[in-house]
């Protein structure tokens, strides 16, 4: 028994949720994972709880809590019925706000590691040549700290990838809407169909082998470079 036209639309979703999350958080976490590694402010501890908080909390408390916020009596709820957009409940859009939530701390806090190891003598060095926060960051920073985004990126999509409380509080389980992968194999098992979520399972298996795999081999090779 091989993955069915079912199966290979919630990899297709999973696929494309996981890659749009991924965008977003390197664009929203990079600012956030910079004055991270860099404030001295008293905001910083509690600012990086915030963004840690999906380590500890069970994904079904958080996705529950954005039910509440994202649905019709929800603040966020109220502001996107006021746009005439509707609720964003048991929509693509809620998964990916979901989904950028949740898996938040795993671009974040390698991004502010990488920023933190950086140090202050590279940007003391580009401030005396005069460069702006534009040309530092681009320049200097940037380059760095690249290592440091690939890590981000690939931890981003594949936690991604595996996501299966919050996107089935928000999302619910609607064919070609918000079915991903996750929510597919729990069907399967509902339904007693174990092939076929073996087939799905497996795939998952290898994916995050593969990803591990990638990670730690690039870590190794930048450790022998160094």
């Amino acid at each position: 028994m091989s993955l069915t036209s079912a199966d290979f639309a919630a990899i297709w979703l999973t696929l494309k949720l996981a890659s749009l999350t991924t965008a977003i958080l390197l664009v929203v976490g990079t600012p956030i994972a910079l004055w991270l590694a860099r404030s001295r402010s008293w905001l910083r501890g509690p600012i990086g709880a915030i963004v840690a908080l999906p380590l500890v909390l069970p994904p079904t408390v958080i996705g529950f809590y954005l039910l509440l916020a994202m649905g019709p009596n929800g603040f966020l709820g109220h502001f996107t019925q006021w746009l005439g957009l509707g609720t964003l409940t048991f929509s693509f859009t809620g998964l990916v706000i979901g989904s950028v939530i949740y898996s938040m701390p795993f671009v974040v806090q390698p991004l502010q590691n990488a920023f933190s190891a950086i140090g202050t003598r590279p940007l003391e060095v580009a401030a005396t040549l005069r460069a702006n926060q534009w040309d530092t960051f681009f320049s200097v920073i940037l380059p760095l700290a690249r290592p440091g985004f690939v890590t981000a990126a690939i931890l981003g999509f594949a936690h991604t990838v595996g996501e299966f409380g919050v996107v089935l509080m928000i999302g619910g389980n609607i064919p070609d809407k918000t079915r991903v992968v996750s929510v597919q194999i729990y069907d399967h098992v509902e339904a007693m169909e174990y092939a076929q979520a073996h087939w799905l399972a497996g795939a998952m298996l290898v994916f995050s082998f593969v990803v591990l795999l990638v990670l730690y081999s690039s870590r190794k090779t930048r450790a022998g470079w160094s």
